[in-house]
């Protein structure tokens, strides 16, 4: 039988797909250098949390399969899985409305004031009410970066509740965006400065990481409010800091960070025009259920030798591993 090592447990669903079909190993940490005698025991890993990289995948001939919980693949370095022919499999296009919806509440959450607003009416402070902090969307323009799945379930809610929409991806086409009835940027700059909510839905690369610079952040209108439910590290922390206390945006909503979790310490943790939430944006029940089921079915179909089309590097089935099946 297969040992799958997951780096922590799933949600029960996933697990039951699992019950029964392989040993399993759970050590409750995602780091390979930390589990690396665990890791050198699996046919399969399951990355939750944490981060795989090369010195781990090389020592680890045993490996057949990387498993990603979602979409991001920042956390396994995919050239060294793709040289030792091993598929890294990701579940696409199912959390999408999820995030989505998350993205939309954190727009409401900033645009009313909810955070601050409840917790001085709990202290009895009820005339936080005039300080008129809440805005009406209707009309107002959210500028999405990224037009991908969770680009367009946005886009497409937003618009519904009478918002006008920008677009910046530089891998759309105008006529793309524009038969939706959105306005299409090709410069990001350009895009981030006519937005009153600026929402990020970009992946992480080393071409985007840091780019909500304090370039970028000047870029953005005073009155408006920055969106991230995409990844910590495209935003440099420290210019946002300065940003909010400078006063050059409104506020931020933030459902990932560059550490998780975030020190209590942090100066983000003690700003009362941000919102942060623990990376749960895909964490509904629904969207997990089906990720987590999609995740070990797939697992158990590349170890059965399956080449199945959800992987991030397709041209691992022309390793010499894969040639024979």
């Amino acid at each position: 039988m297969d040992t799958i090592l997951l780096s922590h447990a799933m949600y029960k669903p996933g697990m039951d797909v699992l019950e029964g079909k392989a040993d399993i190993i759970i050590p409750d940490n995602g780091n390979s250098d930390e589990i690396l005698s665990e890791l050198q025991k699996a046919d399969a890993f399951i990355l939750r949390i944490g981060r795989i990289d090369r010195k781990a995948i090389e020592s680890c001939p045993k490996l057949r399969v990387i498993t990603r919980p979602g979409v991001g693949v920042d956390s396994v370095d995919v050239d060294a899985a793709t040289k030792h022919g091993i598929p890294v499999v990701i579940c696409p296009a199912v959390n999408a409305r999820a995030v989505a919806e998350h993205s939309l509440s954190l727009l409401f959450t900033l645009s009313k004031n909810l955070v601050e607003s409840d917790l001085e009416t709990r202290k009895g402070n009820f005339n936080i009410r005039n300080k008129y902090a809440s805005t009406e969307i209707l009309g107002k323009t959210l500028t999405i970066l990224g037009f991908g799945n969770i680009g367009k379930e946005l886009a497409a809610m937003c618009f519904a509740l009478g918002m006008k929409i920008c677009i910046y991806d530089p891998f759309v086409k105008k006529e793309q965006v524009e038969e939706f009835g959105y306005r299409y940027f090709s410069g990001m700059t350009d895009a981030v400065s006519a937005g009153d909510f600026v929402s990020i839905h970009i992946p992480s690369t080393p071409r985007t990481v840091g780019m909500v610079n304090d370039t970028f952040l000047s870029a953005m209108k005073q009155d408006a409010f920055l969106i991230n439910c995409s990844r910590g590290d495209l935003v440099i922390e420290k210019d946002l800091v300065e940003a909010l206390a400078a006063g050059k945006i409104a506020g931020a909503g933030l459902d990932v960070l560059v550490d998780e979790p975030m020190p209590a310490e942090h100066p983000l943790m003690k700003m009362s025009n941000v919102v942060i939430t623990p990376h749960m944006a895909a964490q509904t029940r629904e969207t997990t259920s089906r990720t987590v089921v999609l995740a070990a079915e797939s697992t158990l179909k590349v170890l059965a030798g399956e080449k199945i089309p959800n992987v991030c590097n397709p041209e691992v089935y022309e390793h010499e591993r894969w040639k024979s099946l």
